[in-house]
Protein backbone atom coordinates (compact mmCIF):
# COMPACT_ATOMS: atom_id res chain seq x y z
CA UNK A 1 0.00 0.00 0.00
CA UNK A 2 1.41 3.60 -0.80
CA UNK A 3 -0.15 6.83 0.88
CA UNK A 4 -1.88 9.52 -1.05
CA UNK A 5 -2.21 13.35 -0.76
CA UNK A 6 -3.40 14.25 2.63
CA UNK A 7 -4.63 17.59 4.01
CA UNK A 8 -5.54 16.95 7.56
CA UNK A 9 -9.38 17.07 6.47
CA UNK A 10 -8.35 12.80 6.65
CA UNK A 11 -7.91 10.13 3.89
CA UNK A 12 -11.20 11.02 1.71
CA UNK A 13 -11.20 8.01 -0.71
CA UNK A 14 -9.26 4.77 -1.08
CA UNK A 15 -7.90 4.66 -5.12
CA UNK A 16 -8.01 0.85 -6.00
CA UNK A 17 -5.55 1.74 -8.38
CA UNK A 18 -1.87 2.31 -9.36
CA UNK A 19 -2.68 4.45 -12.03
CA UNK A 20 -0.61 7.93 -11.36
CA UNK A 21 -2.56 9.67 -13.69
CA UNK A 22 -5.75 8.95 -11.89
CA UNK A 23 -3.76 10.02 -8.50
CA UNK A 24 -2.60 13.20 -10.17
CA UNK A 25 -6.48 14.18 -11.02
CA UNK A 26 -7.55 13.27 -7.82
CA UNK A 27 -4.18 15.76 -6.19
CA UNK A 28 -5.98 18.62 -8.95
CA UNK A 29 -9.26 17.93 -7.34
CA UNK A 30 -8.11 18.27 -3.91
CA UNK A 31 -9.83 15.29 -2.57
CA UNK A 32 -7.90 13.66 0.09
CA UNK A 33 -6.97 10.22 -0.56
CA UNK A 34 -4.80 6.92 -0.20
CA UNK A 35 -3.47 4.38 -2.46
CA UNK A 36 -4.49 0.67 -2.15
CA UNK A 37 -4.32 -1.07 -5.99
CA UNK A 38 -6.23 -4.09 -6.32
CA UNK A 39 -4.73 -6.68 -8.54
CA UNK A 40 -6.91 -8.50 -10.44
CA UNK A 41 -6.92 -11.07 -13.63
CA UNK A 42 -7.87 -8.45 -16.45
CA UNK A 43 -8.83 -10.23 -19.23
CA UNK A 44 -11.52 -10.12 -21.56
CA UNK A 45 -14.45 -12.52 -20.68
CA UNK A 46 -15.96 -14.38 -23.92
CA UNK A 47 -18.42 -12.07 -25.75
CA UNK A 48 -17.65 -9.12 -24.00
CA UNK A 49 -17.63 -5.67 -25.49
CA UNK A 50 -15.77 -2.80 -24.23
CA UNK A 51 -18.73 -1.39 -22.26
CA UNK A 52 -19.33 -4.19 -20.22
CA UNK A 53 -15.29 -4.89 -19.75
CA UNK A 54 -14.28 -2.00 -18.18
CA UNK A 55 -17.52 -1.71 -15.84
CA UNK A 56 -17.00 -4.92 -14.76
CA UNK A 57 -13.00 -4.82 -13.53
CA UNK A 58 -14.03 -1.19 -12.42
CA UNK A 59 -16.85 -2.86 -10.20
CA UNK A 60 -14.39 -5.84 -8.87
CA UNK A 61 -11.54 -3.79 -8.44
CA UNK A 62 -13.52 -1.60 -5.80
CA UNK A 63 -15.12 -4.57 -4.02
CA UNK A 64 -11.57 -6.10 -4.21
CA UNK A 65 -10.18 -3.41 -1.93
CA UNK A 66 -13.22 -2.64 0.02
CA UNK A 67 -13.28 -6.08 1.41
CA UNK A 68 -10.27 -5.15 3.29
CA UNK A 69 -11.32 -1.22 3.85
CA UNK A 70 -13.93 -1.45 6.32
CA UNK A 71 -15.86 1.72 6.54
CA UNK A 72 -14.46 3.38 3.79
CA UNK A 73 -15.42 5.06 -0.02
CA UNK A 74 -13.18 3.04 -2.52
CA UNK A 75 -12.79 3.89 -6.38
CA UNK A 76 -12.05 1.45 -8.74
CA UNK A 77 -11.67 2.34 -12.30
CA UNK A 78 -10.50 0.86 -15.51
CA UNK A 79 -9.67 2.14 -19.10
CA UNK A 80 -9.51 0.23 -22.78
CA UNK A 81 -8.79 1.61 -25.95
CA UNK A 82 -11.06 0.11 -28.74
CA UNK A 83 -10.48 -0.28 -32.43
CA UNK A 84 -13.22 -1.15 -34.91
CA UNK A 85 -14.71 -2.62 -31.71
CA UNK A 86 -11.48 -4.75 -30.54
CA UNK A 87 -10.23 -3.50 -27.30
CA UNK A 88 -6.57 -2.79 -27.15
CA UNK A 89 -4.89 -2.86 -23.11
CA UNK A 90 -1.03 -1.82 -22.55
CA UNK A 91 1.35 -3.29 -24.77
CA UNK A 92 3.44 -6.44 -24.76
CA UNK A 93 6.73 -4.91 -25.83
CA UNK A 94 8.00 -2.57 -28.06
CA UNK A 95 6.95 -4.08 -31.33
CA UNK A 96 3.29 -4.29 -29.87
CA UNK A 97 3.46 -0.80 -29.07
CA UNK A 98 4.61 0.38 -32.50
CA UNK A 99 2.32 -1.69 -33.83
CA UNK A 100 -0.96 -0.50 -32.17
CA UNK A 101 0.21 2.48 -32.82
CA UNK A 102 0.25 2.18 -36.37
CA UNK A 103 -3.09 0.69 -36.70
CA UNK A 104 -4.11 3.96 -34.82
CA UNK A 105 -2.38 6.68 -37.05
CA UNK A 106 -4.53 8.89 -39.29
CA UNK A 107 -7.99 7.07 -37.84
CA UNK A 108 -10.48 7.66 -35.60
CA UNK A 109 -10.86 5.15 -32.36
CA UNK A 110 -12.74 5.11 -28.71
CA UNK A 111 -11.55 5.10 -25.43
CA UNK A 112 -13.56 3.78 -22.99
CA UNK A 113 -13.14 4.35 -19.30
CA UNK A 114 -15.17 3.08 -16.02
CA UNK A 115 -15.52 4.12 -12.44
CA UNK A 116 -17.01 2.14 -9.28
CA UNK A 117 -17.35 3.48 -5.89
CA UNK A 118 -17.94 0.81 -3.12
CA UNK A 119 -19.65 2.62 -0.08
CA UNK A 120 -19.41 0.73 3.27
CA UNK A 121 -22.94 -0.15 3.24
CA UNK A 122 -21.91 -3.20 0.26
CA UNK A 123 -23.44 -0.99 -2.51
CA UNK A 124 -21.19 -0.58 -5.47
CA UNK A 125 -22.21 2.88 -8.25
CA UNK A 126 -20.54 2.66 -11.51
CA UNK A 127 -20.81 4.33 -14.74
CA UNK A 128 -18.96 4.36 -18.40
CA UNK A 129 -17.74 7.10 -19.99
CA UNK A 130 -16.71 7.01 -23.89
CA UNK A 131 -14.67 9.49 -25.77
CA UNK A 132 -13.68 9.46 -29.13
CA UNK A 133 -10.06 10.56 -30.43
CA UNK A 134 -8.38 11.10 -33.46
CA UNK A 135 -4.56 10.71 -33.97
CA UNK A 136 -3.47 12.39 -36.88
CA UNK A 137 -1.11 10.78 -39.69
CA UNK A 138 2.24 9.39 -39.00
CA UNK A 139 4.78 7.37 -40.00
CA UNK A 140 6.42 4.44 -38.23
CA UNK A 141 10.09 5.92 -37.50
CA UNK A 142 8.01 8.70 -35.80
CA UNK A 143 5.75 5.89 -33.88
CA UNK A 144 9.07 4.29 -32.54
CA UNK A 145 10.58 7.43 -31.76
CA UNK A 146 7.84 8.00 -29.56
CA UNK A 147 8.09 4.47 -27.74
CA UNK A 148 11.70 4.32 -26.64
CA UNK A 149 10.64 7.69 -24.38
CA UNK A 150 9.11 4.60 -22.69
CA UNK A 151 5.73 6.58 -22.32
CA UNK A 152 3.64 4.28 -24.32
CA UNK A 153 4.58 0.86 -22.23
CA UNK A 154 1.76 0.84 -19.51
CA UNK A 155 -1.19 2.95 -21.39
CA UNK A 156 -4.13 1.35 -22.84
CA UNK A 157 -3.27 1.87 -26.94
CA UNK A 158 0.33 2.47 -26.67
CA UNK A 159 0.08 6.57 -26.27
CA UNK A 160 -0.53 8.95 -23.28
CA UNK A 161 -3.02 11.83 -24.13
CA UNK A 162 -1.28 14.06 -21.27
CA UNK A 163 2.30 13.65 -22.07
CA UNK A 164 4.37 13.22 -25.17
CA UNK A 165 1.81 11.28 -26.89
CA UNK A 166 -0.32 14.45 -26.88
CA UNK A 167 1.78 15.24 -30.07
CA UNK A 168 0.14 12.37 -31.74
CA UNK A 169 -3.34 13.62 -31.10
CA UNK A 170 -5.02 15.34 -33.72
CA UNK A 171 -8.65 15.99 -32.14
CA UNK A 172 -10.68 14.17 -29.48
CA UNK A 173 -15.13 14.93 -29.17
CA UNK A 174 -15.99 14.12 -25.76
CA UNK A 175 -14.45 14.29 -21.95
CA UNK A 176 -10.75 14.87 -22.35
CA UNK A 177 -10.13 13.38 -18.79
CA UNK A 178 -11.93 9.97 -20.06
CA UNK A 179 -9.38 9.38 -22.45
CA UNK A 180 -6.47 10.14 -19.34
CA UNK A 181 -8.32 7.35 -17.31
CA UNK A 182 -10.70 9.16 -14.68
CA UNK A 183 -13.58 10.64 -16.30
CA UNK A 184 -14.46 13.92 -13.73
CA UNK A 185 -17.89 14.95 -15.14
CA UNK A 186 -18.93 10.69 -14.17
CA UNK A 187 -16.38 10.60 -10.68
CA UNK A 188 -18.44 13.78 -9.26
CA UNK A 189 -21.71 12.13 -10.18
CA UNK A 190 -21.10 9.18 -8.26
CA UNK A 191 -19.39 11.39 -5.13
CA UNK A 192 -22.93 13.01 -5.14
CA UNK A 193 -25.19 10.18 -5.33
CA UNK A 194 -22.85 8.35 -2.61
CA UNK A 195 -23.74 11.90 -0.45
CA UNK A 196 -20.30 13.30 -0.96
CA UNK A 197 -20.83 16.43 -3.22
CA UNK A 198 -17.87 17.94 -4.43
CA UNK A 199 -17.14 21.07 -2.96
CA UNK A 200 -14.04 23.01 -4.70
CA UNK A 201 -11.43 22.04 -2.04
CA UNK A 202 -13.94 20.85 0.76
CA UNK A 203 -15.05 17.69 -1.05
CA UNK A 204 -17.46 16.19 1.50
CA UNK A 205 -19.82 17.87 3.75
CA UNK A 206 -18.27 16.45 6.98
CA UNK A 207 -15.30 17.42 8.55
CA UNK A 208 -12.24 14.61 9.54
CA UNK A 209 -13.20 12.24 12.11
CA UNK A 210 -17.65 12.72 10.98
CA UNK A 211 -19.67 10.80 9.27
CA UNK A 212 -20.31 11.24 5.37
CA UNK A 213 -23.94 12.15 4.89
CA UNK A 214 -25.72 9.42 3.41
CA UNK A 215 -22.69 6.76 3.52
CA UNK A 216 -21.69 6.04 7.14
CA UNK A 217 -17.74 6.18 6.11
CA UNK A 218 -15.91 8.14 7.79
CA UNK A 219 -13.26 10.90 6.75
Amino acid sequence: MTGGPSDGRGPGLVLASRSPRRADLLTMLAIPFEVDPADIVEEVLPGEGPVSHTRRLAEEKARAVAGRRSGRLVLGGDTVVVRDGTILGKPRGVDDAVAMLMSLAGRAHEVVSALALAEPDGCVRAGVSRTTVWLRSFGEREARAYVATGEPMDKAGAYAIQGAGAVLVESLEGDYFTVVGLPVPLLVGLLGAAGVPYGFGGWATASAGEVIPGTGARL
